[in-house]
């Protein structure tokens, strides 16, 4: 098994910085003269990218973006999912415009037609008979677990180690060695200590989760189909199974994010495994760029929330948001489902995530580097350790920063974008197979260099 020179890291990385530095004078001096944003930054989250300041954009189309230097790049991180229709599919692009120009009324705080078609789409693909929107996937998953904590009449709620539920304070927990639930390393300004809103377990173990289930206030399971902001971990057979059983023997309900995992295909993993939660979220991906979410229940979620006539969820109730389910949102959502993500895009995106993942697993293999790859659907991800990890404690391990920045810059420096936050890739309608080859030999290239 091939050891990784840290010297020798250390001297690609730092040659690959100065790469970076040389050939992006202009996102350089826009993210220095950034004086009046907090981090420099929009969002403090996009100083992530590797190389001490992040690329700024001009423009982006199908799976190219442009930066201010005018360099082009194959784009593989596709807005962490936000984008995997593509960016500016023109389907999206023409019911966009045609809302904030012929027809006009973005804001107007009355519904529109898009909302019940994209809703019955939403049902025809996960089996949920109910909806409502938001602008976010976070923002869904707040909504729904206050659902569930009402109809439950039970305060907690159980998350797993490493999961990403967007900034949702509950789901910041991780499962500590001495079996308590602690704050996830590195969050912010939680309101109050996690243990009194949540019992955390780990994927992949349902004794950790029956454990966690046995106290008898938990309300909701929340959960992915696979983990995949701690690189993709996959459930075991029989784990998505099994906590389907405990929650209902423990009268808990289980919500189902797929936010990132409708990559698995056109309903997600929900569809292609058959799993049976009560409440369900998706965001990001379906409104092709607009900000979009929507959360689902069941009809039996439906008629418990509705023995609650002094839940006031019209008004003061906590569950929704003035620009929630907007015209020009669920525009977007009816036009890029019914058009873009359609069924028929699926196989061959995922076919293109294959490619991907035997090139990346070609390279590991003839290097014999203690590295993994592992694939759902349309989404591939390689992490360094081997085997790959099962929960999302080994997953965290397997970090290392170094190594991340590394091939993220070689990338970056011979035009290639991958997810700042992890090393995935995912596939849109526009990916071609000469994109996959270009990572396949970038990526091999830098491996050679780094261990050959």
């Amino acid at each position: 098994m091939t050891i990784v020179d840290r010297h020798r890291l250390a001297s690609l990385l730092e040659r690959e910085r100065s790469a970076h530095i040389a050939a992006n004078p202009r996102s350089r001096a826009l993210f220095d003269g950034a004086e009046h944003l907090f981090g420099r930054v929009p969002m403090t989250w996009m100083a992530k990218w590797a190389g001490g300041f992040p690329l700024y954009l001009d423009g982006a189309k199908g799976n190219r973006v442009t930066d201010v230097d005018g360099h082009s790049y194959v784009d593989f991180a596709l807005g962490d999912t936000g984008a995997m229709a593509g960016h500016s599919p023109d389907a999206t692009l023409a019911a966009v415009q045609r809302r904030l120009g012929a027809l006009g009324g973005v804001t107007a705080m009355l519904p529109t037609e898009d909302a019940e078609w994209v809703a019955a789409e939403l049902t025809r693909r996960f089996g949920l008979p109910l909806w409502s929107f938001s602008l976010t996937a976070t923002d869904a998953n707040r909504w729904a677990i206050r659902l569930a904590r009402m109809v439950t009449g039970k305060p907690k709620v159980l998350a797993f180690s490493y999961s990403y539920h967007g900034s949702v304070d509950e789901t910041f927990a991780v499962l500590a060695e001495d079996g308590t639930t602690r704050l996830r390393p590195g969050n912010v300004g939680a309101p109050v200590p996690v243990d009194q809103t949540t019992r955390a377990a780990e994927f992949n173990d349902l004794d950790s989760v029956e454990r966690a289930l046995a106290h008898g206030d938990v309300a909701v399971v929340v959960t992915e189909p696979a983990l995949t902001n701690i690189g993709i971990v996959l459930p075991e057979p029989g784990f998505l199974e099994g906590l389907r059983d405990l929650a209902t023997r423990h009268g808990a309900l289980l919500l189902i994010d797929e936010t990132h995992t409708i990559s698995a295909g056109p309903g997600g993993c929900t569809q292609a495994w058959g799993l049976q939660p009560d409440l369900f979220v998706i965001g990001k991906s379906i409104g092709g760029g607009v900000p979009s979410g929507a959360y689902g229940i069941t009809e039996a979620v439906a008629d418990a929330v509705r023995r609650h006539p002094e839940a006031d969820l019209v008004d003061v109730g906590g569950v929704g948001g003035t620009l929630a389910g907007n015209a020009l949102s669920t525009a977007a959502m009816r036009a890029t489902l019914g058009e873009v993500l359609t069924d028929e895009v699926f196989p061959p995106m995922i076919d293109l995530a294959t490619r991907f993942t035997a090139g990346v697993r070609a390279t590991v293999d003839a290097y014999d580097l203690p590295w993994s790859v592992s694939q759902l659907g349309a989404r591939t991800e390689y992490r360094f350790s081997r085997p790959a990890p099962r929960t999302g404690s080994a997953a965290a391990a397997a970090g290392d920063d170094e190594l991340d920045e590394y091939l993220h810059l070689y990338a970056l420096n011979r035009g290639i974008l991958m997810t700042p936050f992890h090393n995935m890739a995912l596939m849109c309608p526009a990916t071609s197979a000469s994109d996959v080859d270009t990572h396949t030999a970038v990526f091999a290239d830098a491996v050679r260099e780094l261990v050959g």
